[in-house]
């Protein structure tokens, strides 16, 4: 472990880098009193909205201020109830019935009822809301058909009511499904699939028509119904959320107010953290991951995620497999984990990380210059041939993912003679960009939404909202549709496989590395704990007392650096829920 003097060297020099960027920021913050607890998002979010959500980042804002049907267990990530106080499981798996909790309201005071939900998935099914994750819910009788056929006019050729979802009562709502599908629970969970609300709905769009969008989701207008609320939104700095009075499990919600930043530079951020401006980041500055490692707030776990370039395959010459092959086999991944990442990160040669249980994935070939230059070669390009134009390396703002598009630029200059150029761009920009295919590679990332390589998988099917790389392939969807109905377990991960391994060969996308996680976490948070899907939910949150926190910290590695009691004011400590309590 490196001498504290040292580390403490390191750190305040990324603290003068990102001073002025910090200044900025904590000068807004004095407008406003420090929150129970602050972290940071990484951009803006680019909707409130949870039918248009487009990324985790998103994500995080809407777990505090939307309930789904379920939440997950902070620990073992297991469906729990939420605005479902109990679940039934019929026909095999094939039906499934939620009985909602009879005290749960919206924040306008409406009851939250089964019709709420069923409201809410016609309105993210019906391709004139154009969801990007609407086929998340295709696994339900009819829900594809809703959502692809449609008429002249955009709208839905069929009606809802040949959609298997139906809200028997006020509190009681069914599925039907195509076939039982082992991770349903697991998606109702998932943040996009949280409720609406009817009524704001139908005022907004009556009271500002075409422009209601622009509106309804404006602190002074929104309605939800999670464990928080929204009262302030200041763009390109924070939002902040308050503790809703009414929610149904509010006795047991910790924090009173919740800070969420938008900071986009990575030495602003640590800036922030280690003065104690936020309490949790998602993720540090690669300059200072092997002293960060040395602390008990930084301990990276394995993640389900897996950070890949897009490549435009639209656009000539990357419409060729033979030259997206090239582009992979020189990528230095191995050099990237080691040197650029420092934190454990796994060079990836598929797209489904390693760590989900009962299946093996498909891998694409490893480093192989001389194939690499043959491949070209073959495809009419290099000495004696055409020149490769120039490609455009396409990244959103941050330090990592700029340092990775040099390292690959360098490689692929110097090992296939090819020029590339880099283009960063802010997050919504960026995202624009990808969803319409205005760039040549792209870089990009795929967090598992549940533990099951479907969730990889499946949006690369033709049409897919988030294919975002022009490609299809019919066999490749066929697989991933046969899988679906498959109710053999080994012969359902070997479809998955045989469909990984056709995106491996045509490789519209060019895995780097799987990731860890690279969360900082104040060491007196309780509730929050290392999972495979980095899934965290801000009503479990708390800050721990001394004596739990001493009984952390009493099974930890005694080579850890232990860090100064970063969280609350001393003594003020909320209460937890009873079930959370407890060592970490």
């Amino acid at each position: 472990m490196p001498p504290l003097r040292s580390l403490r060297s390191l750190l305040a020099v990324l603290l003068l880098a990102g001073l002025l960027a910090g200044a900025i920021s904590l000068a807004g913050e004095a407008r406003l009193d420090r929150a129970d607890f602050a972290f940071n998002n990484g951009a803006e979010a680019t909707t409130l909205d949870p039918a248009l959500v487009l990324g985790i980042l998103e994500g995080r804002v809407i777990r505090t201020l939307y309930e789904g049907l379920v939440i997950k267990d902070p620990k073992t990530l297991a469906p729990e109830p939420a605005a479902a106080e109990s679940w039934d499981v019929l026909d095999g798996g094939t039906r499934y019935r939620f009985h909602l909790r009879h005290d749960a309201v919206w924040t306008n005071g409406d009851p939250v009822t089964a019709h709420d939900f069923a409201f809410s998935y016609e309105r993210f099914l019906d391709p004139r809301t154009a969801s990007n994750y609407a086929y998340q819910l295709w696994y339900v009788r009819g829900a594809r058909a809703f959502s692809t056929e449609v008429g002249k006019d955009g709208a839905p050729r069929n009606d809802f009511a040949t959609v298997g979802i139906q809200a028997l009562d006020a509190h009681t709502l069914e599925f039907e499904l195509e076939a039982p599908t082992p991770f349903f629970l697991d998606l109702m969970a998932f943040y996009p699939l949280c409720p609406v609300n009817p009524r704001a709905v139908a005022e907004a769009q009556a009271r500002w028509g075409s422009s209601w969008q622009l509106n309804w989701l404006r602190p002074e207008h929104i309605v939800t119904n999670g464990p928080f609320r929204l009262v302030d939104r200041r763009v390109n700095d924070r939002i902040r959320v308050r503790k809703f009075r009414d929610y149904w499990d509010a006795d047991n919600v910790a924090f009173e107010t919740i800070d969420i930043l938008s900071l986009e530079q990575e030495s602003t951020m640590l800036n922030l953290y280690l003065t104690g401006g936020v309490d949790y980041l998602d993720r540090i500055s690669t300059h200072v991951a092997p002293q960060m490692l040395a602390r008990e707030d930084f301990q990276p776990s394995p993640y389900a995620g897996t950070y890949f370039y897009r490549v435009n395959v639209t656009r000539p010459p990357f419409d060729d497999p033979r030259i997206r092959r090239a582009l992979s086999l020189a990528i230095p991944r191995e050099q990237i984990c080691r040197d650029v990442m420092k934190m454990g990160q796994v060079p990836a040669y598929g797209l489904v990380p390693p760590g989900i249980q009962g299946y093996s994935g498909a891998k694409s070939p490893q480093g192989d210059i001389e194939e690499a230059r043959r491949l070209l070669a073959e495809a009419g390009y290099g000495p004696g041939a055409k020149e490769l134009p120039r490609i455009e390396l396409h990244y959103n703002t941050s330090e990592s993912h700029a340092a990775i598009a040099q390292v690959i630029a360098l490689s692929w200059q110097n090992e296939l003679g090819l020029r590339a150029k880099l283009r960063n761009e802010e997050w919504k920009v960026y995202l624009d960009t990808q969803n319409s295919l205005r760039y040549d590679v792209s870089r990009s990332s795929w967090l598992a939404d549940y533990a099951d390589p479907n969730t990889f998988l499946d949006q690369y099917k033709s049409g897919a909202a988030n294919n975002r790389t022009g490609w299809s392939h019919s066999r490749y969807d066929s697989l991933v549709q046969a899988a679906v109905h498959e109710q053999d377990p080994q012969a359902r991960s070997e479809l998955l496989h045989q469909a990984e391994a056709i995106l491996m060969d045509e490789l519209p996308i060019l895995p780097i590395y799987h990731y860890v996680t690279q969360n900082a976490v104040a060491p007196r948070l309780g509730g929050f704990h290392s999972n495979f899907l980095d899934d965290h939910f801000a009503k479990h949150l708390y800050w721990m007392d001394d004596e739990e926190l001493a009984a952390r910290r009493a099974g930890q590695d005694p080579a850890l650096e232990i860090v100064a009691p970063h969280g609350p004011p001393e003594g003020q400590y909320a209460p937890a829920h009873p079930k959370y309590r407890g060592a970490e």
